[in-house]
């Protein structure tokens, strides 16, 4: 798992587990304790970013996330040792899935995807999204761990693993229009660890202000990151009027995330196009909010528990727009872009929705600014990789304290920046369309292929319960 890992050890890993796993007398109990052991080792190290946000938050992730990978291996176990090949897959990758959705939203991160976004397979993401790469990533290590123990349907399984990577490598991938953009993305830099109530709003604004005054020929568009602008009204401020006499020194328009009050206790978070005139001509509100960052689940209770809810002092409200942006061009006209603000890129449907409204390309404006080392940063990469390959899009991420770069349709990222540095970073994007078969179908199809095997699979090869007898007593009266 990013930022440690090499994407061979998945395949070690899972391989070890699975030889745990369904060895011919492990017990309910233990297999149970097996899973809940491995899912443990699995998001305690790779989640560690969630201690930062709330650590309480943290420790119960982790438990209830290795629970439910303890749940899956309980199942596995109550399947003959023959058909565990098939239903240990199916039910892991099930879990997963669960954790796209469960609890408070979703939390994909620390996924098999995201681990194998280096590795050969990466392209089946593509076809099925992260759901079909993790089960093709578990099934291969399940066929190599058990080769040489008596499986039924094993030739089917390795046939069914060789067509979907196939089907992956020659399947759409969407195409170019003939259209190149000359976009900047600007890194405004500064230090890590730092929230938000802790921070200087105008700080950060000037940060980014001087790092785009270094761009001196003009680009089709500059990209600022997430909630680099912090006031009450974007419309009326001094920071537009500022950013307006930048548009019209470079005679290009800007992306830029903007965080405006509602009220005393809520506030919204939005990526704005600001043109050469001064005008925001379109605006996407961020739809999936960070639990614990941006809003508070479960405020009343836990602030009747003492837990301290005022490091959220404020809920950001959640947007129900299409994640698009349409970006006036030079010529003439408009290009669309799809777009997920920091945390919704860890999520596929919603980088799908904006391709499926004819995006172009890919804008993951972020700030990782609130957390200490390089953990969540490294898998947001990844997570732009992955979502570069299922939609087949060049991706622009960009952060105000790294990391920053460009990710093209087959996931290789390009100058990416340091983490605190200021830097500006430029390339031609080129506009692309078409859709890949991720796009067209998404995940759920996946998600009830991959239950109707687990289903099948474990009823056609539950074992029997044995229940113990009691013996006679031999005690001598």
């Amino acid at each position: 798992m990013p930022p440690w890992g090499w994407w061979p050890l998945t395949f070690v890993g899972i391989a070890l587990f699975t030889r745990a796993e369904t060895r011919r007398r492990v017990d309910r109990r233990r297999g149970f304790t097996t899973g809940a052991v491995f899912g443990v080792a699995w998001f305690l190290p790779s989640m560690a970013w969630m201690w930062f946000l709330t650590a309480p938050g943290y420790l119960i992730a982790v438990a209830v996330f290795a629970v439910l990978h303890g749940v899956a291996s309980f199942v596995v176990t109550r399947t003959v040792e023959a058909r565990a090949i098939v239903v240990a897959p199916a039910v892991h990758t099930l879990v997963e899935s669960l954790r796209l959705s469960f609890p408070f939203g979703g939390v994909p991160l620390a996924s098999i995807g995201i681990a194998q976004v280096s590795g050969p397979l990466q392209t089946t993401a593509r076809l099925g999204g992260v759901i079909l790469l993790t089960w093709i990533t578990w099934q291969i290590s399940s066929l190599v761990a058990t080769w040489r123990r008596p499986a039924q349907g094993r030739r089917t399984v390795l046939v069914a693993s060789i067509v979907v990577v196939v089907a992956s490598l020659l399947g759409p991938r969407g195409s170019v229009t003939g259209e190149v953009l000359d976009v900047v993305a600007v890194q405004g830099g500064g230090p890590q660890g730092t929230r938000a109530v802790d921070s200087d709003p105008r700080e950060v604004f000037e940060r980014h202000l001087l790092a785009t005054s270094s761009i001196t020929s003009s680009p089709d568009v500059v990209v600022w990151p997430e909630n680099v602008i912090d006031v009450a009204k974007f419309d009326s401020s001094r920071e537009l009027t500022e950013l307006t006499a930048e548009s019209q020194r470079l005679d290009a328009p800007f992306l830029v995330g903007i965080t405006e009050d509602v009220d005393t206790t809520s506030f919204t978070n939005a990526q704005v196009v600001v043109d050469t005139s001064g005008s925001i001509v379109d605006r996407y509100d961020k739809v999936r909010r960070v639990p614990f960052g941006e809003y508070m689940p479960l405020r009343g209770l836990l602030d009747s528990l003492g837990a301290p809810v005022d490091l959220v002092p404020r809920d950001a409200v959640a947007g129900t727009g299409p994640a698009r942006l349409d970006v006036p061009v030079a010529t003439g006209g408009s290009v669309r872009a799809a777009v997920v603000i920091s945390w919704e890129v860890f999520f596929g449907g919603r980088a799908r929705e904006g391709v499926r409204d004819d995006g172009g390309f890919l804008v993951n404006p972020t700030n990782g600014s609130s957390y200490t080392w390089t953990i969540l940063q490294s898998q947001q990469i990844a997570s732009s990789r992955l979502r570069a390959i299922e939609t087949g899009r060049w991706v622009v991420q960009v952060s105000p304290t790294g990391f920053s770069a460009f990710v093209s349709p087959s996931g290789e990222v390009s100058q990416r920046t340091g983490v605190s540095e200021t830097a500006v970073i430029r390339s031609d994007i080129p506009v692309r369309n078409g859709r890949t078969w991720y796009v067209a179908l998404g995940d759920r199809p996946w998600i009830i292929a991959v239950g109707a095997v687990a289903l099948a699979a474990t009823l056609l090869g539950s074992r029997p319960i044995v229940r113990s007898r009691s013996r006679p007593s031999t005690a001598r009266r």
